[in-house]
C-alpha cells in the first residue's frame, strides 16, 4: 500500500501528529539520533580498528572526518524505519527544527537511502494548523545545521578524549584550606 512515511523524533509526537495526519500517513519514531561516534572499542569497525585515530571516532589525518556507526540499541529502530520506507511513495522528516534535529534527519537519509521524494518537514506546535501548514511548505535539509551539529559534536569528542586527560594531569587538583574563606585555595594559607 502507497503511504506517506513521516519520522519524528519521539514516540509521544508520534501519537499526536498521526491523529492529525490523513490514514494514508504512517507516523514512526527515531527515538532520537540513530547514528554516532563509537563509544568504544567494541563499536570501532575491524577495517578501521588499527588506525590511529580509531579510538576517538574522528579521522584527524583526513579532515576530522566522523567515524559515524548504528549502535546496539538503536539497530532495531533503523530496521523498523527501513522496513516502513520500503511501501512508502514519500518521506517526511519531521525531526525537531534545530541543528540537533536537523542532524537525526540528515543521518536518517544517510542510512536509509530512501529512494523516494524525500522533504523537510518543520513544525513549532503540535496542533492540526501548524501540521497542515508545515505538511504544505516542507524544505530540503538545512546542511549549514547539520555541518553545525557536527563540528560540535567533533570538538566534544576530541576535547573529551584528548584535551580532558591531559587537563587533569597537567593541572593539580586543589587542596582544601580550612583558614581562608576560599573553600578551594591553591596556596594553603
Amino acid at each position: 500500500m502507497d503511504h506517506t512515511l513521516v519520522i519524528v523524533e519521539s514516540p509521544t509526537k508520534a501519537k499526536t501528529i498521526r491523529k492529525f495526519l490523513p490514514p494514508n500517513y504512517e507516523v514512526l519514531a527515531s527515538m532520537g539520533h540513530v547514528r554516532d561516534l563509537p563509544k568504544g572499542a567494541a563499536e570501532i569497525p575491524a577495517a578501521v580498528k588499527k588506525e590511529k585515530w580509531s579510538r576517538i571516532g574522528v579521522n584527524t589525518t583526513e579532515d576530522f572526518e566522523p567515524l559515524y556507526i548504528v549502535p546496539k540499541d538503536k539497530k532495531k529502530v533503523v530496521k523498523e524505519l527501513k522496513d516502513a520506507l520500503k511501501g512508502a511513495n514519500q518521506l517526511l522528516l519531521a525531526t525537531d527544527e534545530d541543528r540537533e534535529g536537523e542532524s537525526i534527519s540528515w543521518h536518517l537519509l544517510q542510512i536509509l537511502k530512501p529512494k523516494i521524494p524525500t522533504k523537510r518537514m518543520v513544525f513549532h506546535e503540535i496542533t492540526k494548523k501548524a501540521i497542515n501548514k508545515a505538511l504544505d511548505q516542507t524544505r530540503e535539509i538545512d546542511m549549514e545545521l547539520v555541518q553545525a551539529q557536527e563540528t560540535r559534536r567533533i570538538l566534544d569528542r576530541l576535547f573529551g578524549y584528548e584535551l580532558s586527560p591531559l587537563l587533569w594531569k597537567k593541572v593539580a587538583p586543589p587542596t582544601i584550606c580550612w583558614s581562608c574563606p576560599i573553600s578551594f585555595c591553591k596556596t594553603s594559607c
